[in-house]
């Protein structure tokens, strides 16, 4: 169901691949509520994705850019700003990669390269794009950005390897931007921690699987899944949250607020039974 939440907003969306993706999910309700938006995605990405199904869908179009070149940045927001006619009311960055997730590399054996590769791709680029958008006056008084975090940069999750301390500075730039911005033009900048998502980049993580399952466990209202999140995403983007700001806001059913759940627990009980032989009912007759 359509509110017109964004009924004559203008926006930019960063990072969607395919239907997988939280982005490519944003872009939909984003349409439906009434926005008009540019899409944009590195040229690899528009080659093996299918951003440019999505475009047609949403009557837009996709405009290629590297988040990590600031000039591949400048071209994007002077190009989008054109197109859509004024600045924008609000901006998604949904970007993430980690060469060290790819190429298998844990955490206490990193390759440093890999590790400043997931740095600068994954949240030194949401600064890189701030600091654009700034620069070029591109973000509407009371505009909105949003930035996709996880759990993972407060709380130790195995498998998550450097993609957490990249996480850790995503969430710092919201802040430390987030008072720059709203001081001068009541912009408002957060992060969305969300529920382990099977998406593209997600399925990546080692034990994605697993991790799913844990947390739908653990989760009262168990995981939020891509369509449940852009729809957080967009009332953060409408005029209903106006004075939030420099937060990180979970949306993951509960998960950030639990210490055990009955369902985890019965599952780690039957576990540890099942390890000891003597209560292992398989070896009953």
């Amino acid at each position: 169901m359509a509110y017109n939440l964004l009924k004559g907003k203008r926006g930019l969306i960063f990072g969607a691949l395919n239907d997988k993706s939280i982005a490519w999910k944003v872009a939909e309700r984003a349409y439906e509520e009434g926005a008009a938006f540019v899409l944009t995605n590195t040229s690899a990405s528009i080659r093996l994705g299918t951003i440019n199904d999505l475009a047609k869908r949403c009557n837009t179009i996709v405009i290629p850019a590297n988040a990590t070149d600031p000039h591949d940045l400048e071209n994007l927001v002077t190009k989008g700003m054109e197109y859509l006619g004024a600045p924008f009311d609000f901006v998604l960055h949904s970007i993430g990669m980690s060469p060290n997730v790819r190429k298998g590399y844990k955490y206490d054996d990193l390759n440093y390269q890999f590790l400043t590769q997931t740095l600068d791709i994954s949240a030194v680029s949401f600064h890189k794009v701030l600091q654009v958008c700034r620069k070029y006056d591109a973000i509407n008084d009371w505009g909105s950005v949003v930035a996709l975090s996880y759990i993972a940069a407060q709380r130790t999750l195995y498998g998550y390897n450097d993609m957490a301390d990249a996480k850790a500075l995503l969430e710092s730039i919201a802040r430390s931007f987030g008072y720059i911005y709203g001081r001068e033009k009541k912009v408002r900048i957060n992060t969305v921690s969300q529920s382990p998502t099977l998406t593209t980049a997600g399925g990546g993580v080692m034990g994605i699987d697993n991790l799913m399952d844990f947390s739908e466990r653990m989760s009262p209202l168990g995981n939020a899944d891509a369509k449940e999140c852009a729809d957080y995403i967009i009332t953060l983007f409408s005029d209903l949250t106006r004075k939030v700001t420099m937060q990180n806001l979970f949306h993951d059913g509960g998960y950030s607020s639990m210490g055990m759940s009955l369902q985890a627990m019965k599952i780690y009980n039957e576990g540890l039974e099942y390890q000891d032989v003597k209560n292992d009912k398989t070896k009953k007759k």
